[in-house]
């Protein structure tokens, strides 16, 4: 847990000079912060190692080792031995992939990248064409079935689109189907798929959908997806499949995903949703409570961040989203200047999409896809039991967890977490 414990101290820095900034008060929030976790040194390691594990999978910067991880196999294709994974076309130097027609669709190609052929589209080919083409983005990655990101990195690879046209499509084709390494078992099989219009031309401001072979300047882990994976900006991770070996270009209208048999909204885009990262167990009466978090900007962007303080276990019947709430706007944080540090040596790599080439900052803020750090201070409130609640607006007015409060199309239920204040809590 080191990398998580220099994510904890970096977001804490963060925050005390946002604490600092505001004065007297923020003084005084930052060391009740502070206090909640140092004043009994057992208590403090219990609290660290609670803290180390609630933010390991929503670092900012996640390291490659420290992302929560989602995969199949028996065995995880990643914990095969170096010799076997080389044999199968899982290291650098054996890769292949295929892109080829599904046939029966009636889905035209004429110049099919396949293994038959001798064709296929190997690492050398992949590093060439990167030479002219590759690109880089910020991406939180989440699972849309568990409630918190699994991680967030600068992600770096080649459109898919310039590898689909080395196949020069013709005709018959409406979307794109693709699978990673699955032990030759149909069952382990896990695949997704894209409509063609999405791979060959981004819609305004959305980033390409990328065939992607490094996270954080360092190639991709084998736990990964690597050597290479798929990676689509807007989409949950069973979108970006791991081990990428194959892509059909179809002329079949429905997609195969796998998702799909779980009852999942397979086409969703990611949400927008707030998570706490540190906040007090105990206070005192009267004492203000400093809060801070991260928040994940989906597709919806993001406007604010909010806290609400209450008494209320549940929502009520006629309120499932807690709307009646006086809700408080916390501060959203901008990016550190320095956040290339948290890279393996420290070194600014060639610039995201996301930022101006020109200043070399963030074309806009917050990023969507991406984490954001927030903070703020609720006043002081009398002894008690409470909740206290986060959430966030999206660039169109909406509350979380609205427009898409539904479990099957990412989760975004409104966070909450219990705070005693005094000794009659």
């Amino acid at each position: 847990m080191a990398d998580a414990k220099l994510f904890v101290e970096a977001h804490r820095e963060l925050t005390r000079r946002y604490f600092l900034r505001l004065g007297s008060a923020g003084i005084a929030a930052w060391s009740t912060l502070r206090l909640s976790f140092a004043a009994d040194p057992s208590a403090d390691l219990s609290a660290q190692q609670k803290l180390e594990q609630a933010i390991a999978k929503i670092e900012y910067l996640t390291p490659s080792a420290d992302f929560g991880n989602v995969g199949r196999g028996d065995p995880v294709p990643s914990e095969l031995p170096d010799d076997q994974r080389r044999a199968v076309g899982l290291d650098r130097d054996t890769w292949q992939l295929e892109v080829v027609p599904d046939a029966e669709s009636g889905a035209k190609v004429e110049q099919p990248l396949s293994k038959e052929r001798g064709t296929a589209f190997n690492w050398e080919a992949l590093m060439r064409l990167a030479e002219k083409s590759a690109v880089r983005y910020f991406k939180v990655m989440t699972c849309n079935n568990i409630n918190a990101p699994l991680g967030m990195g600068l992600w770096e690879g080649l459109p898919l689109r310039d590898i689909l046209w080395l196949a020069r499509p013709t005709d018959n084709i409406r979307r794109v189907f693709y699978y990673g390494y699955h032990n030759e078992k149909p069952e382990q099989m896990f695949r997704s798929s894209l409509p063609l219009n999405r791979v060959l031309e981004d819609p305004s401001g959305e980033l390409p959908v990328l065939v992607c072979y490094k996270l954080n300047g360092q190639w991709l882990s084998p736990k990964r997806g690597g050597p290479v994976r798929m990676l689509v900006p807007e989409a949950y991770g069973f979108k970006s499949v791991k081990w990428l070996q194959r892509i059909v270009l179809t002329n079949n209208h429905q997609a195969n995903d796998t998702y799909a048999d779980a009852n999942n909204d397979i086409e969703s885009w990611q949400k927008t949703f707030a998570r706490f990262v540190d906040a007090p167990e105990d206070v005192e009466p009267g004492a203000p409570i400093p809060l801070t978090g991260l928040a994940q900007v989906g597709i919806g962007g993001l406007t604010k961040v909010q806290v609400a303080l209450d008494s209320s276990e549940a929502a009520p019947a006629d309120d499932p989203y807690f709307t009646r709430l006086t809700w408080r706007d916390a501060d959203v944080l901008p990016l550190p200047p320095d956040w290339s540090k948290s890279l393996p040596g420290g070194k600014t790599p060639e610039m995201p999409l996301q930022f101006d080439p020109q200043t070399g900052r963030p074309r806009e803020w917050p990023l969507r896809y991406t984490l954001v750090h927030w903070a703020t201070i609720v006043p002081g409130v009398a002894a008690g039991k409470y909740q206290l609640r986060c959430r966030t607006i999206d660039l169109a007015g909406h509350a979380q967890p609205l427009p898409r409060p539904f479990l099957k199309s990412g989760r975004n239920a409104i966070h909450s977490v219990t705070v005693n204040v005094g000794d009659d809590a």
